[in-house]
C-alpha cells in the first residue's frame, strides 16, 4: 500500500520565561524554509496563546520571503493584529506595492485607517505608489487629503510620490499642479513629470519642461535625456532631436549604450535611419543593444534586407537581437526567412523567450502552412510556453489562418484562463471559417461568463454576420454597442456595416450609412461600398465611391482598377486606356496573384500562368484532365470577369490558368489519397475558380480548403461553406 510523505508538523511547547520563549520562536520562525512550516508555527502560537508580539515575530518571517502566497497569508495575519508596530506595517506595505497584486497595499492601508490607527510619512511613497499601479485616482486623492492633513503634504517624498501617483492615472494637470507648488525638485521628480507628459502624448510640454529643467541648474541624467529622446521620435521632431544629440556630445554622455539605442530609435521614429546609420558607423565598439535599435529601426521602415546587413556583422549576438531579426522578417512580410531564422536559433542551440515565440507564430499565421503550425505547437508545448495566455491566444489565431478550425477550437477548449482577447480570437477564427452562427453563439456565451467584449469582438462578430447575410442580426450587434455597453462605434465598425448591407445589395441603406455616420468615411469604408456595388453591377454609386476612395488615396490601386474595370464592362475602351495609362505614370500596378499549397513540409507557389515549376508540363497536363472531367458535369469557363480585349478562346485560356488551378492539379498530383488539399491566396478568389473548386470537390471526393484575401471556403462534395454568399 503506497504511502503519503508530509513534512513533519512543529511541535511549539510554551516556555516557563517568556523572554526564553519569545527567543526560541523567533529563532524557530527566522530558520523556517517554506510558508507550510510557518502555517504550523501560526496555529502553535494560537494554541498556545501567545501574546500579539509573537504574531508580530511570525509577521516578521512572512515579510522575509517575496513569495506571492507568502505575502498574500502576511495580509490576513497583519489584518488580525490590533496594533501592528508601525515599521512593520511600513515594510510590509512596500512589499505589497511592489507585489503582483498591488491593490492589497490599499487593502492593508484602509484596514489602518479602520482600526483608528495612526500613519506616519513613511508610508506614503508605498500607498501612493500602489494608486498609480491599479490606476485608482479616487483612494490616490484621498491619501493625498490625509498626506495634507498631518502635515506631510511638503515632504519631497510625498509630493515626488503624488506626482507620480497623478501622472500614472493620467492626471498629469494635478501632477503639475503639485510639481509647481514643490519647494525642492530634484531629478527623479523632474523625470516622473517629464514621464507623465510622455505618457499622455503632449511631447511639446516634454520640451517645454526639459528646456525649464535645464534653466533651474539640475543636470538630467541619462534616463530623462531617453525620454527627451523619446518624445522626439514620437513627436517627429528631428530638429530638437539633433539638438539633443549635440547636448549628450557635449556633456560626454555618449558612451551609454542605452543613449545610444535611444538616438538611433529617434531617428528612426523621425524617419531618417540614413542618420542613424551615420551615427551607428561612427561608434566602435558597437553594442549589442545599439545593433538591435539599428535592426528595429530598418524593420519598421521596411527595409529587410539593411536590418539583415546589421545582423550579420555583429560579432556577438543575444536573445533580443535574434527575435528583433525574426520580428523584422514577419513585420516585412517574409515569414519563410523568419522561419529560417528561428532554425539557424535552434541550432546554435539559443532558447527563445515568449516574445520570439510570438513572433514565429505569425510567421506561421501568414505564410498558413500547416504542417510547420503544428510543429512549432509541438514545440510550445515541449519547450514550456503552453501555459502563457498570449501564446495560446496567437496559438487559435494561427491554427484558424492554417486553415485547421479543429486545431482552434482544441486550443481554446483546453485553455484554464481565457481573457476577451482569447474569446474575441476564436469568434474571428469561426468567422473567417463560415461558421456564422457558431461565432454569433460564443459571442453571446461570452456575455454570459460576465466577460464583456471590446472594440475588437464586435469587428469580429459584424464581420461574421457580414459574410453569412445576417443583416438583422448585424443591425441588431451594432446598435447594442452604444446602448448594452457604452461603446462608440469606431471606422470599423462602421466599415462592416457598410459590408454587411453591400453584401447583401442593399447599397442605397449602406450609402446611407456612408453619408450620416458621425465620422469622416475612411478609405476601407469607401473600398468596401465600391467592392459591393462591383459585384451587384451597381456601377455608378461604384464609380462614385472609387472617386471619393482616390480623394484620400490618390494612389490606391483598387480604386483605380475597379474603375478601369467599370470602364471595360461597359466597353469604354477609350477611358480603360486611359485609367491604364495614369495607373502606369503613378507606378500603380495590379497586385498578382499568387496560390500557395503546403506538401509533405514544402511550400509551393503558383502565379497565374505560372510554367517555372519543375513539374509544369505534368500540372497542365493534369489540368487539361480536370477540365475535361468537370465540363462532362456541367463546368463552363466563365470568362465574365476577363475585362480585357481578348478573343473568347484566349479570355478561357486567362480563366483555366489561374494559380489556385494550378495548385490544386499539383495537390491531386502529389496526393491522390490524401484527406484534404489546403491552398492559400493572396486576392478574393474568382467566381470561376470557386465553381472549379466545388466540382472538383465532387468529382475528385476531395475536401478543398482555400485561404482567400478575406475568409476561408471549404469545399465539400460540390458545396461551399460560404454557401455561395462571399
Amino acid at each position: 500500500m503506497a504511502t503519503t510523505a508530509s513534512l513533519p508538523v512543529l511541535r511549539l511547547t510554551p516556555h516557563p520565561n517568556p523572554a526564553t520563549s519569545h527567543h526560541h520562536l523567533h529563532h524557530q520562525l527566522t530558520s523556517s524554509t517554506s510558508l507550510t512550516h510557518l502555517k504550523q508555527l501560526h496555529a502553535q502560537i494560537l494554541r498556545s496563546n501567545l501574546s500579539l508580539s509573537s504574531t508580530s515575530f511570525l509577521l516578521h518571517a512572512l515579510s522575509l520571503s517575496s513569495s506571492h502566497f507568502a505575502l498574500s497569508y502576511s495580509l490576513s495575519v497583519f489584518t488580525q493584529i490590533r496594533n501592528p508596530n508601525p515599521n512593520l506595517s511600513n515594510k510590509l506595505v512596500r512589499q505589497f506595492s511592489n507585489s503582483r497584486e498591488p491593490e492589497k497595499t490599499l487593502f492593508a492601508y484602509q484596514n489602518l485607517r479602520g482600526k483608528g490607527l495612526g500613519v506616519d510619512r513613511f508610508i506614503f511613497p508605498a500607498l501612493l505608489k500602489a494608486a498609480w499601479r491599479v490606476k485608482a485616482v479616487v483612494e490616490g486623492m484621498e491619501i493625498h487629503g490625509l498626506g495634507v492633513k498631518l502635515g506631510f503634504g511638503d515632504d519631497p517624498f510625498v509630493e515626488t510620490g503624488l506626482v507620480r501617483m497623478y501622472a500614472g492615472c493620467g492626471r498629469v494637470s494635478d501632477a503639475r499642479m503639485v510639481f509647481d507648488k514643490m519647494s525642492e525638485r530634484d531629478v527623479i521628480t523632474w523625470s516622473v513629470m517629464i514621464d507623465g507628459y510622455s505618457q499622455v502624448g503632449l511631447f511639446d510640454d516634454v520640451l517645454a519642461l526639459f528646456e525649464a529643467m535645464r534653466s533651474s541648474n539640475v543636470e538630467p541624467d541619462g534616463i530623462i535625456v531617453s525620454s527627451i529622446l523619446s518624445a522626439c521620435g514620437r513627436a517627429g521632431n528631428l530638429s530638437y532631436g539633433k539638438a539633443i544629440h549635440e547636448f549628450i556630445t557635449q556633456n560626454s554622455m555618449l558612451g551609454d549604450p542605452h543613449l545610444q539605442s535611444a538616438l538611433v530609435n529617434m531617428y528612426g521614429s523621425c524617419g531618417s535611419m540614413e542618420l542613424a546609420q551615420n551615427f551607428y558607423d561612427q561608434l566602435s565598439p558597437k553594442h549589442v543593444v545599439v545593433s538591435t535599435a539599428m535592426i528595429s529601426g530598418y524593420s519598421k521602415h521596411g527595409q529587410v534586407e539593411a536590418a539583415r546587413l546589421i545582423f550579420d556583422q555583429m560579432t556577438e549576438k543575444d536573445l533580443v537581437c535574434w527575435s528583433a531579426m525574426i520580428s523584422c522578417y514577419v513585420d516585412c512580410e517574409k515569414p519563410l526567412q523568419a522561419l529560417e531564422l528561428f532554425n539557424q536559433m535552434q541550432v546554435r542551440r539559443i532558447k527563445p523567450d515568449e516574445v520570439t515565440m510570438l513572433s514565429v507564430i505569425s510567421a506561421c499565421t501568414h505564410l498558413g502552412a500547416l504542417d510547420r503550425a503544428k510543429w512549432i505547437h509541438e514545440y510550445v508545448d515541449r519547450h514550456g510556453f503552453g501555459e502563457a495566455l498570449r501564446v495560446n491566444n496567437a496559438l487559435i489565431d494561427m491554427y484558424a489562418k492554417c486553415g485547421c478550425l479543429e486545431g482552434a477550437r482544441e486550443v481554446f477548449d483546453r485553455m484554464p484562463r481565457k481573457n476577451v482577447i482569447t474569446w474575441t480570437s476564436m469568434i474571428t477564427a469561426l468567422a473567417i471559417h463560415g461558421e456564422a452562427v457558431n461565432a454569433l453563439k460564443l459571442f453571446y456565451h461570452l456575455k454570459n461568463e460576465n466577460m464583456k467584449p471590446n472594440n475588437v469582438t464586435f469587428v469580429s462578430v459584424l464581420y461574421a454576420c457580414s459574410h453569412a447575410g445576417l443583416v438583422d442580426e448585424g443591425r441588431k450587434i451594432f446598435t447594442s454597442m452604444a446602448e448594452d455597453y457604452n461603446i462608440t462605434p469606431g471606422l470599423e465598425h462602421y466599415g462592416c456595416m457598410v459590408d454587411l448591407l453591400g453584401r447583401a445589395n442593399l447599397l442605397r441603406e449602406a450609402f446611407e450609412i456612408v453619408e450620416q455616420m458621425p465620422l469622416a468615411p475612411s478609405v476601407v469604408i469607401w473600398g468596401s461600398l465600391m467592392a459591393a456595388c462591383w459585384i451587384h453591377n451597381e456601377f455608378e454609386l461604384g464609380e462614385f465611391a472609387a472617386k471619393r476612395l482616390l480623394e484620400l488615396d490618390p494612389d490606391h490601386d483598387g480604386a483605380h482598377i475597379l474603375l478601369s474595370n467599370i470602364f471595360a464592362k461597359e466597353r469604354r475602351w477609350e477611358d480603360v486606356r486611359e485609367a491604364r495609362i495614369l495607373m502606369k505614370q503613378k507606378g500603380i500596378f495590379k497586385e498578382r496573384g499568387c496560390s500557395r499549397i503546403e506538401l509533405n513540409n514544402e511550400l509551393h507557389e503558383f502565379l497565374m500562368g505560372d510554367r517555372n515549376h519543375e513539374q509544369a508540363d505534368e500540372i497542365y497536363a493534369k489540368l487539361d484532365e480536370v477540365v475535361g472531367k468537370l465540363k462532362q458535369v456541367g463546368y463552363a469557363p466563365n470568362t465574365c470577369d476577363v475585362l480585357v480585349d481578348l478573343d473568347e478562346d484566349e479570355k478561357e485560356e486567362a480563366v483555366l490558368w489561374h494559380g489556385e488551378k494550378l495548385a490544386l492539379c499539383y495537390g491531386l498530383i502529389r496526393e491522390e489519397k490524401g484527406p484534404c488539399i489546403r491552398i492559400f491566396n493572396n486576392l478574393r478568389i474568382c467566381e470561376d475558380c470557386h465553381t472549379f473548386m466545388k466540382m472538383a470537390s465532387k468529382v475528385y471526393r476531395k475536401n478543398i480548403i482555400v485561404r482567400d484575401r478575406t475568409r476561408f471556403h471549404h469545399y465539400k462534395d460540390g458545396l461551399c461553406s460560404c454557401n455561395d454568399y462571399w
